[in-house]
C-alpha cells in the first residue's frame, strides 16, 4: 500500500450485495478508477449501512463482500494507488456515529430526501428503526473520520454530502475546529436501464452483471424492452425513448450510435439486429473486466489480503482522528 500523499483525499462507499453490474460501473466504478490517480482515495465496504435495511438476513454478507470488491479490482481500481477497507473492524466509526448523534436535530434526519423515499418504496421490511433513520449520521462519520476533502456522488446523493458540512459546522461549533467542511465532487451517472426498461437495480432482478459470459448478456439482451411504440419491423422506431438505445449511448461505438439513431428512425435496423450490435460492444467492454477478475477467482484469499493491508492503514487514520475528537470534547 502507498503511504498517505498530500493529493487531495476523497472517500466513497459501496453496501456489500454481491457481484456488481452495468449501473454499479457506470454510475461509480469507472469514476472511482479515474480520480485514484489524482487523489488519495479511501473506498471502504459499507457493510454497518447494509444492516440498515437488511439487519434481518446477513447469511451472504461475507461472501458478499468478497464478490463486490473482486469487482472493484477487476474494473480497474488499485489497491497500490487507493485504500480499500471494511467499515465493520474500524470501531472507531461507531464511536464518532454516537457522538455525531448527540449534536444531530432529528429535524434533519427527517427531512433526508432519501429517507422517505424508502419508507414509500421497500414494503418487504421493517425500516422504522433508529439505525435506518440515523444511517446519514453514520455517512457523516464514515467521511469525516478521514477528513475527506471530497465526496464523489451523482446528483441524487448532494443532499448527504450537505448533511455531513452540515454535522461538521455543528460540531466544530460545539468543540473547536476539528472537521474540514467536504465538498461534493459531482460525477456523471449516465442513464442505465435495466432489462425491463427501470433503473437497473439486483432487486428488481433486470441487471446485467460485470461477470456475466457472453451468451447470458445477449440472453438477457434479446429480452429488453424497446420503443413501445415500434409493433412491427416495418414500423419506424424513436431511439430517444428505447432503453436499448440508452445502452447504446455508454457501450457502443460512435458510429454504431449514429448508425442506429438514424436506421431505427428509417426502420432500416430492426431491434433484434440493434441488440446483437449492443450484445457486441457490451461484450468487448466486459471482456477485460474480465480478464482481470481471473486471478482473485483463482487465489481468492488475495481480496482478503488487499483488505487486510487497507484497513489497517485506515485504522491509523482513524485512531488519529478520534484522538482528536476526544481530546476535543475532554472525554481524556
Amino acid at each position: 500500500m502507498t503511504e498517505l500523499t498530500s493529493r487531495p483525499r476523497i472517500l466513497s462507499g459501496m453496501r456489500p450485495t454481491g457481484k456488481l453490474h452495468l449501473g454499479n460501473l457506470v454510475g461509480a466504478l469507472q469514476n472511482w478508477v479515474k480520480l485514484q490517480d489524482d487523489y488519495e482515495s479511501f473506498h471502504f465496504v459499507a457493510d454497518w449501512h447494509m444492516l440498515t435495511t437488511d439487519y434481518a438476513d446477513t447469511a451472504n454478507l461475507h461472501a458478499n463482500t468478497w464478490e463486490m470488491v473482486a469487482d472493484w479490482l477487476a474494473a480497474g481500481l488499485d489497491p497500490e494507488k487507493a485504500t480499500f477497507f471494511i467499515q465493520s473492524l474500524l470501531p472507531e466509526h461507531a464511536e464518532l456515529h454516537l457522538l455525531f448523534s448527540m449534536v444531530t436535530p432529528l429535524g434533519w434526519l427527517e427531512r433526508v430526501p432519501t429517507y422517505k423515499e424508502q419508507l414509500d418504496n421497500i414494503k418487504d421490511r421493517d425500516l422504522h428503526t433508529y439505525g435506518f433513520l440515523g444511517y446519514p449520521v453514520l455517512q457523516a462519520a464514515d467521511i469525516l473520520m478521514y477528513k475527506a476533502q471530497y465526496v464523489p456522488v451523482g446528483e441524487d446523493q448532494v443532499a448527504h454530502v450537505e448533511l455531513t458540512r452540515e454535522i461538521a459546522r455543528r460540531f466544530n461549533s460545539f468543540y473547536g475546529r476539528v472537521f474540514p467542511e467536504p465538498q461534493a465532487l459531482l460525477t456523471p451517472t449516465p442513464k442505465l436501464p435495466g432489462t425491463d426498461g427501470r433503473k437497473m437495480s439486483k432487486s428488481y432482478d433486470n441487471a446485467i452483471f460485470l461477470g456475466d459470459a457472453p451468451d447470458v448478456v445477449s440472453s438477457k439482451l434479446a429480452t429488453m424492452i424497446t420503443d413501445p411504440a415500434r409493433k412491427r419491423r416495418t414500423d419506424p422506431g424513436n431511439p430517444d425513448v428505447c432503453p436499448v438505445f440508452d445502452l447504446h449511448k455508454v457501450f457502443s461505438s460512435s458510429e454504431t450510435i449514429d448508425r442506429v439513431n438514424r436506421e431505427c428512425r428509417t426502420a432500416e435496423i430492426g431491434c433484434l439486429d440493434c441488440k446483437k450490435l449492443l450484445a457486441q460492444h457490451l461484450n468487448e467492454s466486459l471482456a477485460p473486466i474480465q480478464e482481470r477478475r481471473k486471478p482473485y477467482e483463482q487465489n481468492p484469499q488475495r481480496v482478503w489480503d488487499i483488505l487486510e493491508a487497507g484497513t489497517a492503514k485506515a485504522r491509523q487514520v482513524a485512531q488519529a482522528t478520534m484522538a482528536e475528537v476526544r481530546a476535543a470534547v475532554k472525554l481524556k
